[in-house]
């Protein structure tokens, strides 16, 4: 598939994906050792990161958009973003030492080791009072969850108003809707049968109503089967998602478009440095 060319910054299904498994792997657990082997990632640790995890239970363990919230038994948040690369990955105690890109390594009192592995080092980490979260400048201006039942489409139609921006690319914007990238925008867009470049503004209720319809349909599908693999994405357990299997247009580039099987083919267009894929007879 053309789509493993594009590398992809892990989006709401993977992040959820993500968050599950360590919500398996972590909650109602103790941190009894907690390791950092470099002294930032994008940004440097919070002071004395690894000493105000340790000993600390974990009670849950949230989303918010592209950002993992692990709620400590001491109202304090720990906020995981994975960046371009970054992995969680859930296994045994057993004494392997760290590899070259391993950063964080977390040890429960039950004997199960979360090494947080991220090459490009794009992630980041933070310690958050929690009733501080929702002001916090990197999720204060987000935007509604995608499967709220509170995004409707009387919430997208006002989101969009007004705006002269493409669609693709007022999807793109965490603070118009929360957690949807690249990848989601184009499937979503291309099952609700609307071009990426339509102006957003523009669009009547009834194609938005599609399209509340296909966010939520096509994000509740890539959760089921563990997100999208791309090049870095893996689940908790280093097993891969399977969406990338079930992709319409995203990275598929000059092949049949499954619905319509033109001879055109889908295409690709560029909009604010993306790739955008999208069927130029599907998509109105």
């Amino acid at each position: 598939m053309r789509g493993a060319m594009f590398p992809a910054m892990p989006e709401l299904p993977e992040v959820e994906t993500v968050c599950r498994g360590l919500s398996e792997a972590l909650v109602d657990r103790r941190l009894v050792r907690v390791e950092t082997f470099r002294a930032d990632l994008r940004r440097p640790f919070p002071p004395d990161f690894a000493e105000r995890l340790r000993n600390r239970r974990v009670t849950r363990i949230d989303r918010r958009a592209k950002y993992i919230c692990a709620v400590l038994d001491d109202g304090w948040v720990w906020l995981v973003h994975l960046g371009m690369s970054g992995r969680m990955l859930v296994g045994p105690v057993d004494g392997t030492p760290p590899g070259r890109h391993d950063h964080v390594r977390l040890e429960t009192d039950d004997g199960r080791r979360v090494l947080y592995h991220d090459p490009r080092r794009f992630g980041l980490m933070d310690l958050v009072p929690a009733a501080d979260l929702a002001a916090h400048p990197l999720l204060a201006g987000l935007g509604p969850e995608p499967l709220d039942d509170a995004f409707t489409t009387a919430v997208l139609l006002r989101a969009f108003a007004g705006k002269v921006t493409p669609v693709k690319t007022a999807l793109l914007d965490q603070t118009v809707v929360a957690g949807i990238g690249n990848i989601y925008a184009c499937e979503a867009l291309y099952r609700a049968g609307i071009r990426p470049d339509r102006d957003a503004g523009d669009l009547p209720r009834r194609q938005v109503d599609r399209l509340v319809s296909a966010i939520k349909d096509v994000l509740t599908e890539a959760i089921a089967v563990g997100g999208s693999s791309l090049r870095d994405h893996r689940r908790p357990d280093g097993e891969l998602g399977y969406f990338q299997h079930s992709f319409a247009v995203y990275g598929r580039e000059g092949e049949p478009c499954p619905k319509c099987g033109c001879g055109e083919g889908v295409r690709r267009m560029g909009q604010s440095g993306r790739s955008t894929f999208y069927c130029r007879r599907q998509q109105r």
